[in-house]
């Protein structure tokens, strides 16, 4: 490229924001906002990337995959893909201090478009996952009284197929328990809907619970870092406290062992299926949290040498740990259920919000100071979500504020336009059939889209921007480079997997589905549009920025793609090969493969 064409270029990359390459500061120089205390940071991300899912997910995913032997892809998924992933959003955040949107145009203009893709993701999270919060709220407030109310039968709910565990021989195929049908019939009200056809009317409790939760947001929120910060003190810690107290009770109830056995005993013949090793990723993926935005937008109010590679390995750890924990919390009151009612492990095991929502505070009811445990039990489930809501609405608000100035002025007034939109968006699934509609955004909000938007990402980074460039500004912040491990796993092992896992989500695609409900045609259509609205930001922005860019395809356009890194395959290979001739030089053992 000529430097009469390079010039061009660079005047013409930021012309929509009014900026151009030159005018474009270090990052060490920008003057940004950071967390008060390096502790703050990592409470914020630990909150974020341990959230319910590891509560009520890994257990019964792990159970369902082979037990013990499950930890095998799964540890091998968290090595390859997960920490990779989740130390490079760290980097990339902190290095450039810039928000899920403006972030690229330091990198790749033309990926602007993840982003945004980001933005549409996360709302549509926010949606309906602070709706799960607000079911907790729900029991938290009905926990506070002499006797819980999903004990008995004897209430106005109830039905004549109610039975109790202290009638448990009376059960029949028809029968339900008292917690089941507090969950479907008092919380839900789904037996006034008929299906997505009919969602009936809001369910107004509920829809005050789910105020209440956005209202707890806002104001953790609304002050940018000053605020959460002090917040996820409390969010981010008492999970852990509480989790401790429920593990010490549950592993001494009779029949704990029993649960237990179940869920680390080892069928190593399931490591031949293809779907436990999908498993394996695709928990380690949406479990730690890259794609989303949040680690970028938290990243990036650190200071320029924070050491956010240790940061992204205690992190993992921390989530990893704190999964296990729950499985033997969660698997040792299924055991003790399992017993008390004569059943089989599987008969019990519900996945999904039932585990939490119906078997364990059943098993709550049953043992003394019954409130007392489900006080702690939903207040734990309460500061889990809150956290990790605070760092998906946060990735929103640090992106529409770095990319539009003008919105960061007013920065109490950006956040309160995005909580109430995410209200009004969450609004349906506080109706009686609003399971229905829960259904639809999440298959569709976020599974199949955040593993394309985190795609996008990792390759325009290390593949347009360039893995030696980003290695540059890692040794910037922390005076070492990235080792060759780092490398290959974020130019080849994670995008290859990311793209395999997507393409695989895709062709196997079941459907919507909630129990025996069929779901009509037209709301597969609603759910592909869902799915599309964040994946078609990436190309129609790349349209964009192409057409507003001055100057012939051949000499801008095409090379504005490729301008970073025109011979990607040659240079990964020449480097590759020059960091290990230095291998063999004197390399300190605390640096490790990052000596490279």
């Amino acid at each position: 490229m000529s430097q009469q064409q390079k010039g061009l270029l660079d005047k013409s990359r930021y012309n929509d924001i009014e900026c151009d390459r030159n005018k474009i500061p270090h990052p060490e120089t920008v003057e940004r906002e950071t967390w008060g205390k390096k502790i703050e940071f990592l409470l914020a991300i630990i909150g974020f990337a341990i959230d319910l899912g590891n509560v009520w997910r890994f257990p019964f995913i792990c159970f369902k995959n082979g037990g013990g032997a499950f930890l095998i892809p799964y540890f091998i998924m968290l090595i390859f893909i997960g920490i990779p992933l989740f130390y490079m959003e760290l980097a990339l955040g902190q290095y450039h201090r810039s928000g899920p949107i403006s972030i690229w145009l330091h990198i790749c203009p033309i990926f602007c478009g993840i982003g945004y893709g980001i933005c549409f993701i996360a709302t549509f999270i926010g949606s309906y996952y602070n709706t799960v919060i607000a079911w907790a709220v729900y029991y938290l407030i009905a926990s506070f009284t002499a006797e819980v109310p999903w004990k008995s039968c004897n209430n106005s709910w109830n039905t004549p197929n109610c039975v109790s565990l202290q009638t448990a021989e009376n059960i029949t195929n028809t029968s339900s328990s008292p917690a089941e049908e507090y969950f479907l019939r008092e919380v839900l009200a789904m037996h006034k809907s008929t299906g997505i056809n009919e969602l009936g009317n809001i369910k107004w409790d509920l829809c005050l619970c789910l105020l209440a939760v956005f209202i707890i947001i806002y104001f953790c929120l609304w002050k940018g870092i000053k605020s959460s910060g002090k917040a996820v003190w409390v969010t981010a810690i008492a999970p852990f406290v509480i989790l401790f107290a429920l593990l010490i009770r549950g592993v001494t109830l009779p029949g704990a062992e029993i649960g237990l056995l179940y869920y680390i005993r080892p069928d190593f013949t399931r490591l031949l299926t293809v779907q436990v090793w999908l498993d394996a990723a695709a928990q380690v993926f949406f479990s730690l949290g890259p794609g989303f935005g949040t680690l970028i937008a938290l990243s990036s109010y650190n200071k320029f040498d924070n050491n956010c590679y240790f940061d992204a390995i205690i992190t993992s750890i921390i989530n990893c740990f704190t999964s296990l924990l729950a499985g033997v919390a969660v698997f040792s009151v299924i055991g003790y259920m399992a017993l008390k009612q004569g059943k089989a492990i599987e008969d019990v095991a519900l996945k999904g919000p039932g585990l939490v929502f119906i078997v364990y505070p059943e098993a709550l009811a049953t043992i003394p100071w019954s409130s007392f445990w489900s006080i702690l039990f939903f207040l734990m489930l309460l500061t889990l979500g809150l956290d990790s809501s605070f760092g998906g609405l946060e990735s929103v608000i640090t992106a529409l504020s770095d990319a539009y100035p003008k919105l960061n002025k007013r920065r109490e007034l950006l956040v309160l336009a995005v909580i109430v939109y995410c209200f009004v968006l969450g609004l349906p699934t506080t109706t009686y059939g609003g399971q229905y509609y829960m259904q639809i955004m999440d298959t569709h909000g976020a599974a199949i889209s955040l593993l394309f938007i985190c795609f996008c990402e990792i390759v325009a980074l290390n593949w347009f921007y360039g893995v030696r460039r980003f290695s540059d500004d890692v040794q910037a912040m922390l005076g070492h480079r990235p080792g060759i491990f780092w490398k290959i796993s974020w130019c080849f092992i994670s995008p290859i997997s990311l793209l395999l896992i997507f393409i695989l989500s895709i062709v196997g695609y079941a459907g919507i589905s909630l129990d025996d409900y069929t779901f009509p045609i037209w709301c597969q259509y609603v759910g592909w549009a869902i799915t599309f609205a964040s994946i078609v930001c990436v190309p129609i922005y790349m349209v964009y920025r192409v057409c507003i860019t001055p100057g012939s395809i051949k000499t801008v356009r095409i090379n504005f793609f490729l301008d970073n890194e025109p011979n990607i395959l040659p240079y990964i290979y020449s480097t590759l090969q020059m960091e290990s001739r230095q291998q063999h030089s004197n390399i300190s053992i605390k640096q490790g493969c990052d000596g490279w």
